[in-house]
């Protein structure tokens, strides 16, 4: 027996496509307008030319142009109050408006906000096939691309909802998860008209007997004008009941009384003979599933049966639930739509949030962070590593590779294997011939694949999404902070004080002030010796990799081997 297919959209997801431009996505083979004949028109500079379209009329029906002018007359024709016809205006002086916008514009202005917390998260298992892929491939992805990817189809993340909390603890907004198709709805009954709805045949069968006609003569029917379904005569007993069934099943979302204004009164006999024709069938609901059977005359009866028998097992509170975005949008009330809407939109203008949760799940499995130019972040499944050819011992073929990647630009992985073992010119096969197999890699090509792979995952050599590769660059070192020389605080020379005389004094003794010491008078400071000033120091040039992870940052390779020996690498 063959095994189930695996259908995780997030799964499929090849990252090395994605990234590729779109041009290089589509087939070389793509011809979209080989079976494009196109048409002959003659063109001139006339426009009836084109389809011989009629010339436009300036006439709209009422005896006046489109400027508002009389076509007889050539005169304007317009009132002094609005300068339009006063039919087409209100009393107020505004234009008349659209009785279901200016409904729904009040329905939901009077409407509070819902009381929910949502946030967009990515499907576990489809994050843990991309960790499997990136640590495969060593190129580092762009972490904010990756989650845009995740959010441009509904069936690469869930939506989660959570409750809030009053002061007292109870719930502001409940939530009510329905386990029959996992479906999350706002109230207890939302949930049980969904269930009845959409799978009443899982839990009830109709069965229908014939019976006598209605008794007298009926000329016209009353009919649903948005359902086009046949609700009988106004005077018949079971219409009301009939009337109140239909909106609660279908257009509960609309006031009553607008409801019943949609009705519409018909004298066709047609129709009255369809109403008569259903009216000689009695229908009763049968309930399966349970030890012993019930017979149900109503609807009414049916709910309240289901709400005995099937509520608490099928319909629950809940604090928090995932649901997935495909089932969400199309499942669920509209309130409850426009806010996972709103959050959708905000986390596609910028995705922080999707990020924050991708850096955690790609924490968890190993992969390192880093940002490029100080901006991007990139994700990938080592961090960069100044390998010091100078001080530390390699072999000739991965100094040759360093080497080259310094003084190629936008190196790229075919250029090193071109550089050093290119490819032999392959015969051409006639034509006709069928396709042959690609010949295995020789020993030269594996060997300097496995170089470049070991100078990738350890960070050595940084490869991006795009295919390009940079060296990483040397690490600067700590500059000690420059110490500001502390001024002097400049003394204030306090003002003299007069004392007073005794009156006793002698006349000829003369009044002294306290005069406070010279040090104390001084106003100026003398300034700093030349020795205690710093030196400026010169800018360094900004590294182009600034290194930052979650992850503890793995220590540096050792080579254990003896001095003048190469060391073995090992291929991964």
């Amino acid at each position: 027996m063959s095994e189930a297919k695996n259908t995780d959209p997030l799964k499929e997801l090849d990252l090395d496509l994605e990234f590729l431009p779109a041009w290089a996505q589509k087939p070389n083979d793509a011809k979209p307008y080989a079976d494009y004949a196109g048409e002959e028109r003659p063109r001139s500079r006339g426009r009836g030319d084109w389809g011989n379209r009629p010339p436009r009329r300036r006439d709209d029906n009422r005896g006046r142009d489109f400027k508002g002018r009389d076509a007889k007359g050539g005169g304007r024709d317009r009132n002094r109050d609005g300068g339009r016809d006063p039919k087409f205006q209100k009393r107020d002086g505004k234009r008349p408006f659209d009785k279901r916008k200016d409904f729904r514009r009040n329905e939901a202005q009077q409407r509070p906000p819902l009381e929910l917390d949502v946030a967009i998260q990515p499907e576990k298992n489809g994050v843990e096939s991309l960790a499997r892929q990136i640590k495969h491939t060593g190129r580092a992805y762009p972490l904010f691309d990756i989650a845009r990817l995740i959010l441009a189809k509904p069936e690469r993340y869930l939506v989660v909802l959570k409750t809030r909390k009053k002061e007292d603890g109870s719930v502001v907004q409940p939530l009510f998860f329905c386990q029959v198709d996992e479906t999350v709805w706002l109230s207890e009954d939302q949930a049980v008209d969904h269930v009845l709805s959409r799978h009443f045949s899982t839990f009830y069968k109709t069965e229908k007997t014939e019976i006598d006609p209605p008794k007298g003569t009926y000329t016209f029917v009353a009919q649903c004008g948005m359902s086009d379904q046949i609700l009988g005569p106004p005077n018949y007993h079971g219409y009301q009941e009939k009337l109140r069934s239909l909106h609660a099943d279908r257009f509960s979302r609309l006031p009553f009384d607008v409801f019943k204004s949609r009705v519409k009164i018909v004298h066709d006999e047609e129709v009255v003979k369809q109403w008569l024709d259903d009216q000689s069938w009695k229908t009763e609901y049968i309930a399966i599933n349970l030890p012993e059977e019930a017979k149900l005359e109503s609807r009414e009866a049916v709910r309240e049966h289901f709400r005995q028998h099937h509520l608490s097992n099928l319909i629950a509170g809940v604090d928090n639930v995932a649901l997935k975005a495909s089932v969400f949008s199309k499942k669920t009330p509209p309130r409850m739509q426009n806010l996972v809407r709103y959050e959708l939109d905000d986390q596609r203008r910028f995705p922080l949030k999707v990020v924050n949760v991708l850096s955690q799940e790609f924490s968890s499995h190993g992969l390192q962070f880093f940002k490029r130019k100080k901006s991007v972040t990139h994700v990938s499944v080592s961090r960069p590593h100044h390998l010091n050819l100078d001080q530390t011992p390699v072999s000739d073929s991965i100094r040759d590779i360093v080497t080259f990647v310094v003084g190629n630009q936008d190196c790229t992985r075919r250029m090193i294997l071109d550089k050093f073992v290119p490819e032999p010119d392959k015969p051409k096969s006639a034509e006709g011939d069928s396709p042959q197999a690609e010949p295995p890699l020789s020993p030269e090509r594996t060997a300097v694949l496995s170089d470049l792979h070991w100078l990738v995952h350890q960070g050595h050599v940084v490869e991006y999404a795009n295919g390009q590769m940079e060296i990483a660059p040397k690490p600067q070192p700590l500059q000690p902070k420059k110490k500001k020389p502390k001024p002097d605080k400049k003394l204030k020379a306090e003002k003299p004080t007069v004392t007073e005389v005794p009156a006793d004094a002698s006349a000829t003794d003369e009044t002294k002030s306290a005069e406070p010491p010279a040090s104390e008078i001084s106003d100026t400071t003398e300034p700093p010796e030349p020795s205690q000033a710093t030196e400026p120091t010169e800018p360094t040039e900004p590294t182009e990799l600034v290194e930052t992870s979650t992850v503890a940052e793995e220590s540096p390779v050792q080579d254990d081997s003896p001095s003048g020996e190469v060391p073995v690498k090992v291929a991964e």
